[in-house]
């Protein structure tokens, strides 16, 4: 637990002492709602929007940093354009993996140490792979980056969702969800201010230090600053505490929660006593052999997987696996190639898919021209990342009043339509302007993913659910990313009509989700 101030002490003092102002709630046994509802709402939670946002916006970076460094480190690092789809395609791999491993394990742990461990290992590997001096190399450490990243993501909304009142749930969470905007948005403005700036090179050692590595080591930084404060600073989440039978240190949670909401206040936080869950059922068991321990390590493994697809929550999983798959196959597929697509637009005058365009597989790795920088692909990035921000103003104002149900089938539809006409238009500002329209649309859809993922499941499933969907996620955004690095260069139609397709399955699909709007958590 972070320090405490002296009138916060004073308050811990007092729990410890017995002596409260308000007396009515002394021999009480509080549920975790009630408790939460005692700590009231106001600066912690502005406090943890933006500790939290600022972790989720570092995720965002290092997803989107590969796409950003493209046009030029192909040909640094000697890419063709099927390197450049395994190169996306890796950090999806690592997330996949971390997600389960990571998601199962804060449902194990807690949340707040395995934030810490998944936040370093992203900005640690995404650091060293600006040292590498091979596509190879480069491309394990971008997949170690994100392992961490895999565990981050779902773990950082499970963390953010459990210290929230159910009526401003969903309005928080899409707060929290904005964050990605402001990450997409500041890589964008990395790559715009730092990228071009080929005065920045140095040499270090045997090898040449452009600008795209000077890049990747920033874009790093937000995910070792936000392991540091989590570290430091945050307390573990008492909704956890409550289900591992730790009263104590969640009443310490719950403590000091008031006292940030409170602390100009004469009032006393004047909870002392916690209803905690029922300790659920497990068994024991001795292994006579070493083959018959790791059996059962694997089985324990699977166990999330086996709740998740259990009688009752089948259907709700099988729906989410689909929308996680369709929206992530659309939606990575499409924009981590945003970068290099404005860059044929900026080369060819005209769409995306123009005839003009001859691509690195018909020209050759070696004749691929990358220097001096085109700065009007990184500018048209940065405006396509800002696009994001009406959606997210959007998400915030209407969750809680539509809920995430409808916000999502809807988004999911126009976000198809949207990609549709980015392969029908023929010029340049036609292009930008369509996939401006994708950025504001696509992201109400994902905002409104989130929201669900976190109501429809206990909090022993929590994490591990968005865990597991987070994984799903990955192998279809693998499969996008692969599919249109090969495709896109024999018809460039085929692979944007694809994504097309994905987002109206989706939209289909999240028809068959349950209603749980303002659901309290379970």
């Amino acid at each position: 637990m972070p320090g405490r101030t002296s009138a916060e002490g004073e308050i811990f003092e007092q729990q410890e002492s017995g002596t409260s102002a308000v007396q009515g709630n002394d021999h009480v046994a509080l549920t975790f709602d009630e408790a939460l509802k005692e700590t009231g709402f106001g600066m912690f939670h502005m406090l943890l929007l933006i500790v939290c946002g600022w972790a989720n916006a570092s995720d965002a970076i290092e997803i989107l940093c590969v796409s950003f460094l493209l046009p030029t480190a192909q040909c640094d690092l000697h890419l063709g354009t099927a390197d450049m789809g395994w190169l996306t395609a890796s950090i999806f791999l690592g997330m996949m993996i971390g997600g389960y491993v990571w998601g199962a394990l804060a449902d194990l742990k807690g949340r707040q140490r395995i934030l810490v461990l998944s936040l370093s290992v992203n900005g640690v590997c995404g650091a060293a792979s600006s040292l590498a001096p091979n596509y190879w190399t480069f491309l394990m450490l971008r997949f170690f980056s994100g392992v961490g990243v895999g565990g981050s993501l779902p773990v950082i909304f499970s963390y953010f969702s459990e210290f929230q009142p159910q009526h401003r749930r969903g309005c928080m969470v899409s707060a929290l969800a904005t964050f990605w905007m402001a990450g997409n948005i500041l890589a964008a403005g990395f790559a715009w201010l730092v990228i071009p700036s080929t005065s920045l090179s140095f040499q270090l050692g045997s090898l040449h230090f452009r600008t795209w590595r000077i890049f990747v080591v920033l874009c790093s930084l937000p995910s070792l600053t936000s392991a540091l404060v989590y570290a430091v600073w945050m307390p573990e989440s008492p909704k956890y505490l409550m289900e591992t039978r730790q009263e104590g240190e969640a009443l310490r949670v719950f403590q000091w929660m008031f006292w940030w909401n409170h602390r100009r206040t004469a009032r006393s936080f004047s909870v002392h006593r916690l209803l905690i869950p029922a300790v659920r059922k497990s068994s024991t068991k001795f292994y006579s052999s070493r083959a018959g321990w790791l059996t059962h390590q694997i089985l324990k493994g699977m166990d999330p997987l086996h709740k998740l697809f259990s009688h009752t929550l089948r259907s709700t999983s099988t729906v989410l696996a689909v929308i996680f798959f369709s929206i992530s196959f659309g939606f990575y597929g499409l924009w981590m190639w945003f970068p290099e697509l404005l860059k044929r637009i900026e080369v060819s005058g005209g769409s995306a898919c123009s005839s003009n365009w001859s691509s690195p597989s018909s020209k050759g790795v070696e004749n691929v021209t990358c220097y001096p920088v085109r700065t009007a692909v990184y500018m048209e990035g940065f405006i396509l990342a800002a696009a994001n921000l009406p959606g997210n103003i959007f998400s915030i104002l209407m969750m809680d009043l539509l809920g995430g149900k409808l916000l999502l089938c809807a988004s999911l539809f126009l976000s198809g339509l949207s990609v549709f006409f980015i392969w029908e238009v023929k010029t340049k500002s036609q292009s930008l302007i369509m996939s401006c329209l994708f950025s504001a649309i696509s992201v109400i859809a994902w905002n409104s993913l989130d929201v669900i993922g976190l109501e429809l499941y206990p909090t022993h499933l929590r994490s591990s659910a968005l865990g597991v969907f987070t994984g799903t996620s990955r192998i279809a955004s693998i499969l996008g990313n692969v599919a249109f690095g090969q495709l896109v260069d024999v018809n460039c139609t085929v692979p944007i009509l694809l994504v097309a397709i994905m987002f109206f399955i989706g939209s289909v699909a999240g028809l068959k989700l349950p209603n749980i709007k303002n659901k309290e958590l379970s």
